[in-house]
């Protein structure tokens, strides 16, 4: 499969799901499962609608929840631990295209991001590509992670900077 079917697939499967309702939380899991390949745990709940552009390289821990509108742009590869919360919006951002000019219609940067467990995304923040957010921070609503997030941190901001620690 080309990377346009790829991207076909996966829209084509996030529609699907997006056309269940939130207490149709087994199908929505079944369709989960099938569009990452993966089996998901019972604990897993999102309320759609969700996007994805490859859905194959995204991998969830148990009790992870997903809110309304999240996208999942996974080129580069995501994976999300244990008892994780993304709010309404939350973007996922794994790829982007290369600064220098010439190239930037024809290649694709791309590196994973890692979510630790315990962590909380708050709403319309965005996650770039090599982000890894350590285990029990918090992400405000509306940052933007360029960088690393340390373990029991909040950040916060544009771009996003440490604002408290979390005893």
């Amino acid at each position: 499969m080309n990377f346009v079917q790829k991207v076909q697939r996966a829209i084509g499967m996030a529609e699907q799901i997006n056309t269940l309702a939130y207490a149709q939380q087994e199908e929505i899991r079944e369709r989960w499962s099938e569009l990452t390949g993966q089996a998901v745990d019972e604990t897993f709940h999102l309320i759609p609608p969700v996007f994805t552009d490859h859905g194959v390289n995204i991998r969830v821990g148990r009790d992870v929840f997903v809110n309304q509108g999240c996208r999942f742009n996974d080129v580069g590869g995501i994976e999300i631990d244990d008892d994780v919360m993304l709010g309404p919006d939350v973007s996922l951002i794994t790829s982007g295209h290369p600064l220098e000019p010439a190239q930037r219609r024809t290649g694709i940067t791309s590196a994973p991001i890692r979510i630790g467990r315990n962590v909380w995304i708050g709403a319309s923040a965005v996650i770039l590509q090599g982000v890894t957010i350590g285990a029990d921070a918090v992400v405000a609503a509306g940052a933007v992670v360029t960088r690393d997030v340390p373990a029991r941190s909040v950040v916060a901001g544009v771009p996003a900077t440490v604002i408290k620690r979390i005893p």
